[in-house]
């Protein structure tokens, strides 16, 4: 099931759970001397409810931005705030879930024992521990491989592994970094509808990706970088619309029609217009050849297919993302 993409911005009196303002980072050689302006002045805030996609080429800065973020390193100049907070404040740190580029899981622990193991991180209840873990691994589809150890898991399944991690908390704002590495379509596609659910639910979430075609499925602003710099930034519609080609839909007519309208435009234009067809998008495509097959399977290996979210991201609590974090419950 694909979700449509809607508009997810937040009003724009709304505080930004994510900001940044001219934040420059140096890395300096063993006597202390500039090495490196691996960020130069970059400036972008997130909003509540909205999917922000940092772009560039490799060496671009995304990964120390998104370190910086997290709190693993820290800014030479600028301002940075995270939840109304700086990056270092353990409180904020609770209320973010964080994909790395490369998920570093235990091999000898199990799909149920690795998430429990993070939900004790962050102090979960052991009863909140089993009913988030269950709803985890059936969102992601591996409620079957649930007793299997994660070092036997593919990069792909890991990959859904490591995502659940960083939704186990129930973060308001939630980092990914590559989320759909390793992924087959099937996998992309419901990672980027679990994107655009999260962010009908008010999360923040910011997106670097290399795989430009899914940041444009699910993201409403993007920054692009390069060299450190924010080269181009705003919403993905404005940046991308070409205003001077207006395209028409027509509904199905007859080819007598077809050439007639042709040729009033012909008239009008001076010049002949472009014709061509819409199409189905590949994935699409895919996803309907896949779908099919699965419903004539009688067992599967891999991981499955699933639909929607774990319940416990979609309740609307109404708490505002930037209020003071509930008091830790403590383990039973």
């Amino acid at each position: 099931m694909k979700i449509a993409r809607e508009e997810t911005m937040a009003p724009p009196g709304i505080q930004p759970v994510l900001q940044a303002e001219h934040v420059s980072k140096i890395f300096r050689d063993f006597w202390r001397r500039p090495r490196v302006r691996a960020v130069n002045d970059v400036s972008f805030d997130v909003k509540p409810g909205e999917v922000f996609g940092l772009l560039g080429p490799n060496g671009s800065g995304k990964s120390t931005t998104l370190k910086m973020i997290v709190g693993l390193l820290r800014p030479t100049s600028g301002r940075l705030q995270v939840l109304g907070a700086p990056p270092t404040d353990v409180r904020r740190k609770a209320r973010i879930g964080y994909l790395p580029e490369d998920s570093y899981l235990y091999p000898y622990l199990t799909c149920e024992e690795t998430l429990d193991f993070f939900g004790r991180l962050f102090d979960l209840r052991a009863s909140e521990r089993r009913a988030r873990t269950e709803q985890l691994l059936e969102m992601i589809g591996l409620r079957h491989a649930r007793r299997r150890l994660v070092g036997e898991f593919s990069r792909g399944m890991a990959r859904r592994i490591g995502l659940a991690q960083a939704l186990i908390n129930d973060p308001d704002l939630v980092i990914l970094d590559e989320p759909t590495a390793g992924l087959d379509p099937l996998g992309c596609r419901q990672v980027k509808d679990l994107i655009l659910t999260l962010a009908r639910r008010g999360k923040a979430v910011l997106l670097s990706s290399h795989l430009l075609a899914d940041v444009e499925d699910v993201c409403d602003r993007i920054a692009i970088l390069f060299n450190g710099q924010v080269q181009a930034t705003g919403p993905i519609r404005d940046l991308l619309e070409e205003r001077h080609r207006p395209r028409l839909t027509l509904p199905e007519v007859s080819a007598d029609q077809l050439r007639a309208i042709l040729a009033a435009l012909k008239e009008q234009l001076g010049r002949e217009p472009e014709l061509d067809y819409p199409r189905r998008n590949l994935e699409q495509f895919f996803l309907d050849i896949v779908a099919r097959a699965m419903r004539q399977a009688t067992e599967q290996s891999g991981a499955t297919p699933s639909e929607g979210v774990a319940p416990y991201l979609s309740v609307d609590d109404r708490r505002h993302p930037l209020a003071s974090p509930p008091p830790p419950a403590g383990h039973e």
